[in-house]
Order: structure tokens, then C-alpha cells, then sequence
């Protein structure tokens, strides 16, 4: 059988956890001035995947 590949992108994207896997919310690099304080607080939090798709995840990183 041949070994399983990891995703690269995913590998990028996610960290596993013990619970299931966390990433980084979107729009937080640059253009920033515009944005409300409240929404670019929010940003800094690391997300959870939600467990609709934590499977998805699972196949795309399955050496972690």
C-alpha cells in the first residue's frame, strides 16, 4: 500500500489539537486602518474547526 500524502495547503493552514484542529482567521495582514476595532479583535482569536468538517480535515492531514 502506498503512503498517504499530506495536503499541503491543509498543512498550512491547520494545526492539530487535542480536541480536533485550530487555524488562523482570514483578513488580519494588511489594510487594516478601515476596519473596526472590534471586528480586527475578533481576528486575533484562533479558530476551531467545526466538527461538520473536522473528517475533511482528517483525510487532507493524515500524518498529524
Amino acid at each position: 500500500m502506498p503512503k498517504l500524502k499530506t495536503n499541503r495547503g491543509a498543512a498550512k493552514r491547520f494545526r492539530a489539537t487535542a480536541s480536533g484542529y485550530k487555524f488562523r482567521r482570514t483578513n488580519r495582514n494588511h489594510i487594516l486602518t478601515p476596519k473596526p476595532n472590534k471586528r480586527k479583535r475578533q481576528k486575533t482569536a484562533a479558530g476551531r474547526v467545526h466538527k461538520s468538517d473536522k473528517l475533511a480535515v482528517d483525510r487532507m492531514l493524515p500524518n498529524q
